[in-house]
């Protein structure tokens, strides 16, 4: 409990799943200014320093003891916000930096909820080598955006001696494991001059491409025990020679076994002999090179591996496409605003012509790759973009398959097509050197929803009878106790993600 009339603050340290006390847990302030550990039973207390004559809040944005940021409002005599962590549990690092801070309340007992981090415990078999503390092991993570999902890396580690590797601190989520390539350069059996070999990647559970792996659920505090076993195999020259690449950069490359995308195997560019350059195993591959300097430029060939070198196709990199959105509006309100303004003999004002108008300050677009595999240096969209009036124009779009993200200051997205697809249903497909255009018709007449949140964890009022500051206690409760209320669409409609807060 908390009050400026008393001198301590007393709280404990739970662990979110079993409700468990954490012992000897760290708990602090953003500032640093309060520090303490939690005895065996989870139960920390802090004594304040003398309370001043009505001490006065300051409001101000600093840093946690790790770097995370931090806004809210400290007291000259007690913290309004305390933080905890511990060994075991996720950090502020991996996390959202709100996570860990609960809000000191007056005549409430401080409860500070720890998640238990998942963690992956497991080996790598390498038959026929001794080289297991060289190879990596990565793991993603699908995350989604937008009601859209997509794999981004979650961390990897490097398999000891022995085969065994860990990663932790991991949240709760679906997660992809693999092992990273390694070509066998074991001394005892390695001949420069002979056949190479090396160990593609294999993927958990037991996959040879990202796509078809099998996904991990982790939930908090769970271990899985994994085995990855690579097989050795023979791998053959491969080289692309790029017929327009550059000399003075470097081309990103990606790999796909059967055109099928994610990561795993790797390619390099020689910028001297203009070339893709690399190893591979038996299998059919589709190589993907984008050259993102100057004016951005891609290309793509196949190739198939069949036990000897392979060179060429040639790839030839293309400019990459522009993407034109052209919106409209049918505002209700301004249609009204017109037919009065008629009525009466009036010229259209300046505020209806403000609202009718389209610009790139009244909405916004992304384009957001449909693959749920994407190159982690382009994975929202292009590489520029331009607007005025009613239109905007993305540059440097590298052909795929895009979901067309529109956000509106005024009204919703009700129309957005391109030739005949209807692109708040399907994707918008780029081509090489295509330039599609994008129509976006804007409406304000869509439904609204109100409701009640009840069993609120605390509410401004109940804050500011401590402080006798609503205006402070307002600027807290909408820093750190904010509530939101999302509407996700079904699959196969065609509304957009929404959300309020309280």
């Amino acid at each position: 409990m908390v009050s400026l009339q008393k001198n301590t603050i007393h709280g404990l340290v739970l662990n979110s799943v079993t409700h468990e006390p954490v012992g000897h847990a760290l708990v602090f302030s953003p500032d640093s200014r309060f520090a303490t550990l939690t005895d065996d039973q989870g139960h920390f207390e802090f004594v304040l320093p003398e309370a001043q004559a009505a001490p006065a809040p300051e409001v101000r944005e600093e840093s946690s003891m790790n770097g995370a940021p931090y806004i809210g409002v400290s007291y000259s005599n007690f913290p309004a916000v305390l933080m905890a962590r511990k060994p075991g549990f996720l950090g502020l690092e991996r996390n959202s930096w709100t996570r860990n801070q609960t809000l000191v309340v007056a005549d409430r007992e401080v409860i500070i909820a720890l998640v238990p981090e998942a963690r992956i415990l497991g080996r790598v078999v390498l038959s026929g080598s001794n080289g297991a503390d060289r190879i990596s092991v990565e793991l993603y993570r699908r995350t989604v955006l937008q009601g859209r999902a997509f794999w981004t890396s979650a961390g990897s580690a490097t398999a000891r001696s022995n085969g065994e590797f860990r990663i932790s601190d991991l949240e709760p989520g679906t997660y992809k494991l693999f092992t990273g390539e390694l070509m066998d350069r074991d001394p005892i059996t390695f001949d420069p001059r002979g056949q190479i070999y090396g160990y593609p990647p294999v993927y958990f559970p037991n996959a040879t491409d990202f796509e078809s792996a099998g996904t991990i659920q982790l939930t908090p505090g769970m271990t899985l025990q994994a085995e990855l076993a690579p097989v050795r195999q023979p791998y053959y020259p491969v080289k692309v020679p790029v017929t327009n690449g550059p000399t003075d950069g470097q081309l990103q490359v990606s790999v796909a076994i059967r055109g099928r995308k994610g990561p795993g195997f790797e390619l390099g560019y020689n910028r001297h002999d203009r070339g893709i350059e690399g190893a591979l195993p038996n299998g059919i591959y589709v190589i993907a090179a984008t050259n993102q300097g100057g004016k951005v430029s891609s290309g793509s060939v196949s190739i198939s591996v069949k036990g000897g070198a392979v060179e060429g196709p040639s790839m030839t990199l293309v400019p990459n496409s522009s993407v034109r959105i052209e919106a409209k509006t049918e505002f209700r309100a301004k249609a009204e605003t017109d037919a009065q303004n008629e009525n009466t003999g009036q010229g259209v004002s300046g505020e209806g012509q403000s609202r009718g108008q389209v610009g790139g300050q009244n909405f916004s677009v992304r384009l957001q790759p449909a693959d749920e595999f994407t190159s982690q240096d382009f994975p929202f969209g292009p590489s520029s973009m331009t607007g005025h009036d009613n239109t905007l124009i993305f540059e440097g779009v590298s052909p795929g398959r895009y979901w067309v993200q529109i956000d509106a200051v005024q009204g919703f997205a009700a129309v957005v097509t391109s030739g005949e697809i209807d692109l708040l249903r399907r994707p918008l497909t780029v081509g090489p050197g295509s330039n599609p255009v994008i129509h976006v018709t804007l409406r304000d007449d869509g439904g609204e929803i109100s409701g009640t949140i009840e069993d609120s964890s605390i509410s401004a009022a109940e804050g500011s009878r401590e402080t006798g500051s609503d205006s402070v206690m307002s600027r807290l409760s909408s820093g750190q106790l904010q509530t939101f209320v999302y509407c996700i669409p079904l699959p196969d409609s065609t509304g957009q993600v929404r959300y309020g807060r309280r």
